[in-house]
């Protein structure tokens, strides 16, 4: 795709899924990936074992990357905390130039009934998912207006910040609050150089969604609300993620791509059930 070769891009939660597909893609893309994770989620059910996910998740990330003959960086951070996401900028910054493109994928989910969510887990969902893009956004920003150059952000929202979660609410909250995280920091620094789009994936094969890819039953459950009746694959999200990146898509900002098999297109409206 045109203007992505020679440019440097950080990927946060690029660890594996969808993140891991965008560093990928934009590697063969000719970009110069930093590649983000956290070593540790506080609190979290199952830890080593996800930290083990990860870890080998980011090793074939890596691989892939540079196999493609992009440069590749490895940087951890906690994309909640102002102070590592700084360290962050600086770290790529200093081993792989300036950062030309953010995509703010990191996120997280944490399920219950919304009468008894507890209040810390919500924050923490908002923290990673909703303060973590406006951080890094925030930082991104910075960097390129000061240095008066042109610059693109790619927020990996969600279906959800249209359709409703239940027992998800943590979720819904930071996936909407992330539609206007794009559109107002589009209109602000359009004039400026900077375009900020968005992505919103449906069900998509991820390591995320294990629970139900590898059962059949809740899979057919799942993809049967699908008009298209298959999940998305993380190759499908990455290759939107690259052309809004682009320079194909320059007269682009302030949008959400929605990739979901028609999902938002209100499928219980697929057959006629009006009373005519």
């Amino acid at each position: 795709m045109n203007g992505l070769r020679g440019k440097t891009a950080i990927v946060t939660g690029g660890s594996s899924g969808i993140g891991q597909a965008i560093a990928v893609r934009l590697g063969q893309e000719g970009v110069n990936v930093a590649v983000n994770y956290v070593g540790a989620v506080e609190g979290a059910e199952q830890t080593r074992a996800a930290i083990e996910r990860g870890e080998r998740g980011i090793e074939r990330c890596m691989e892939q990357v540079a196999d493609a003959g992009a440069k590749a960086l490895l940087v951890e951070a906690d994309v909640s905390s102002e102070h590592e996401v700084e360290d962050m900028f600086k770290q790529v910054h200093d081993e792989l130039g300036p950062v030309d493109l953010l995509v703010n994928n990191a996120g997280i989910q944490i399920s219950a009934p919304s009468e008894v969510l507890d209040a810390v887990a919500f924050d923490k969902v908002l923290a990673v998912n909703l303060r973590g893009s406006f951080l890094c956004a925030q930082r991104a920003i910075r960097q390129l207006i000061g240095e008066q150059r042109p610059g693109a952000i790619l927020n990996v929202s969600s279906v959800h910040q249209l359709i409703p979660k239940p027992s998800f609410l943590g979720y819904s909250v930071s996936k909407g609050g992330m539609q206007n995280l794009t559109r107002t920091l589009a209109l602000e620094y359009a004039g400026r150089g900077v375009r900020v789009n968005a992505i919103g994936p449906g069900a998509t094969v991820t390591p995320i969604n294990r629970a139900w890819i590898e059962d059949p039953v809740k899979r057919r459950m799942v993809e049967e609300h699908i008009p298209m009746r298959r999940a998305g694959t993380s190759e499908e999200m990455a290759a939107a993620a690259a052309f809004l990146l682009s320079d194909d898509a320059a007269y682009i900002t302030g949008q959400t791509l929605f990739i979901d098999g028609g999902l938002t297109l209100y499928p219980s409206f697929e057959t006629t059930w009006s009373s005519e």
